[in-house]
């Protein structure tokens, strides 16, 4: 095995190898040339003790082959003992084929992970793809609330973990600046620009924001006008507020987002969507398309009587495209449906470049989904790959029991609150321990604790505990060079897979990690994917701790130190790397009262 196989990763080069097999079977005639070989996979069994990897080509190929899948198992397993990077093959069930992972591919792939530091897994299966990811898309009208902190997160790690894999990614905020909900903002900060003058307004009136963040707003308006407003009819006033206060609510969201380490790319507005007559275009474009007819649709649910009366409407024929029903695109009033700004605003992504569209939205809008997903395909002819991600609620809890904050802005715990009681790494870690549209619970106690079942302490101790070892052996080893690139290039043979093995295994796996995860746009995957690394290299830890030759540093022993060495900045790098997709900083040092000591096992 020579250097040139560090230019791919050692999951992908197994893929070449299978493929290559393929290859010499189609050469040798025992398979045809115009095979279907998307569905062969390259991955870990199920079952460790099978081996390190396993393919499924045998099965995939068998009936194009017009084989028995263990005959063609067989046969490839031929070629694939051949190669210098498998150890030994082995063919399971039906035909499955497992095999064991030479140990020098192994440490070939650590050296990988070292020469290429934190860009270590950095993909290219998203290449050539434009990816727009929209998330948080708050309504413009107070302080980010607890509500809208799991989507935000889901939505900001999801992009990194696209980028990481390879993906042309841009971060968007849609502004739902043309409803209604504009106008409640604007007399309600009238209200408050009244109090900042001095008068007594009295309770908030009812269908109002009562929230006091918008005193501050209040006041900035009776600075800009003095008293011009304070007594004019509404329709002198209304236009002037509106996007004043529109401005100032997207300031604070933004500042509010900026304590959770978020930030986007693009801020698109609705009312200018609607402005542009770009709704009217992606009408035109399902009109010409002939997917736009005039009828009336059935009366909705629970309203079947003598009362409900059929109205003929503008429909788009949804039904073609997987919805449950036609949908009507104007109402009786002859206005845009709720829905139809909506689809011409993923029709405008579209027409700026972005194949692949990704929108990060509340479990209650799985009714919309269908409704946008229908929409995208007919408008973009299925050129778009629309993907909803549906965030499910967040449980408050403090012991197991539910909890609940001081509340600052009226009746809403806003995402400052909880920022400033946990920190935004422990919430980002958080919110991304459980699949998004799973409910999650988020226990402020088990949160905060120092122990092994808090997965937020357990990751950063195990980064932490990484660096302080590092830190020591450049005392030990004052003139050795520490870095990645040198630690590459120290002897590893005396890392073993019976005594490294599952710490080793894991590394080679995470650029295997980050293409999986990003193909089922799911970053949650990163968080277990942590867990499992720091709970092996806690265990190797605890080793070292009954044996002395397992420990990493022996000023003995500086050879074996040094590969030891290597082996702990290749997890330091995997960790800190997954945490940099999660949007979380790598801690070098920690401290509490149950901290152990980390020099002890040095």
């Amino acid at each position: 095995m020579n250097a040139a196989s560090l230019s791919h990763y050692l999951y992908q080069q197994v893929e070449e190898v299978v493929n290559q097999a393929v290859s010499a079977l189609q050469a040798q005639g025992v398979l045809p040339e115009d095979l279907k070989v998307a569905a062969i996979t390259v991955e870990p069994p199920r079952d460790a003790s099978h081996g390190d990897m396993s393919t499924n080509a045998a099965m995939v190929l068998c009936k194009q082959a017009g084989l028995n899948p263990r005959e063609l198992a067989t046969k490839l397993t031929e070629l694939l003992s051949a190669n210098e990077l498998i150890s030994s093959c082995d063919i399971a069930g039906p035909g499955f084929i497992n095999f064991k992972i030479n140990t020098d591919g192994y440490r070939l792939e650590l050296k990988n992970c070292l020469n290429s530091g934190l860009a270590y897994g950095q993909g290219t299966y998203g290449q050539g793809h434009k990816v727009n990811v929209e998330y948080v898309s708050a309504n413009p009208t107070g302080p980010m609330h607890v509500g809208h902190t799991r989507g935000a997160v889901v939505g900001d790690a999801l992009a990194a973990l696209m980028e990481k894999a390879g993906y042309d990614v841009a971060r968007e905020y849609y502004i739902n600046d043309a409803g209604n909900q504009i106008d409640t903002l604007a007399r309600s900060a009238h209200m408050r620009y009244r109090e900042a003058l001095g008068e007594d307004i009295g309770e908030i009136p009812e269908g109002l924001y009562p929230g006091e963040y918008l005193k501050d707003l209040g006041q900035k308006l009776a600075d800009q006008f003095v008293g011009q407003y304070q007594n004019s009819p509404e329709d002198e006033w209304l236009p002037v507020f509106k996007p004043i206060c529109i401005e100032a609510m997207m300031e604070l969201i933004r500042s509010d987002l900026k304590l959770l380490n978020i930030s986007h790319d693009v801020f698109s507005s609705e009312k200018a969507l609607a402005e542009s007559g770009k709704v009217e275009q992606a009408v035109d474009v399902l009109q010409g398309l002939d997917l736009i007819y005039e009828g009336t649709l059935p009366p909705p649910k629970g309203k079947e009587n003598d009362e409900w009366e059929a109205v003929e409407l503008t429909l788009f024929k949804a039904k073609q495209f997987g919805d449950d029903e036609d949908r009507a695109l104007k109402k009786r009033d002859g206005t845009w449906t709720y829905t139809t700004p909506d689809i011409a605003y993923h029709w405008d992504k579209y027409k700026r470049g972005y194949d692949i569209l990704i929108t990060v939205v509340g479990a209650d809008h799985i009714g919309w989904v269908k409704r946008i997903k229908a929409g995208t395909a007919a408008v973009t002819e299925g050129q778009a790959d629309f993907t909803p991600i549906l965030c499910a609620l967040v449980n408050l809890l403090k012991d197991g029991q539910p909890f609940k904050l001081s509340k600052r802005a009226g009746n809403i715990i806003t995402v400052r609150d909880v920022v400033e009681e946990v920190g935004s790494d422990v919430i980002r870690f958080i919110m991304l321990t459980r699949q998004a549209n799973q409910t999650l619970d988020f226990d402020f106690s088990k949160v905060t604790e120092q122990s092994k079942d808090n997965p937020v302490f357990y990751v950063q101790y195990a980064h932490a505990r990484c660096c302080s070892v590092l830190r020591h052996a450049t005392e030990m080893f004052p003139d050795q060079d520490f870095s990645g690139q040198a630690l590459a290039d120290v002897d590893l043979s005396s890392l073993s897979v019976e005594d490294f093995g599952t710490i080793i295994k894991l590394i080679a796996n995470w650029p295997r990690v980050i293409e999986q995860a990003a193909r089922a746009r799911e970053p949650h995957r990163i968080a277990f994917f942590l867990m499992e690394v720091a709970a092996a290299f806690h265990a190797t830890w605890n080793m070292g701790n009954q044996n002395h030759d397992m420990r990493f540093l022996n000023a003995e022993d500086k050879e074996g130190s040094l590969a030891r060495i290597a082996l702990l900045k290749a997890v330091a790098t995997v960790i800190a790397s997954g945490l940099k997709v999660m949007g979380i900083d790598a801690l070098e040092e920690l401290r509490g009262e149950n901290m152990d000591n980390a020099e002890e096992a040095a």
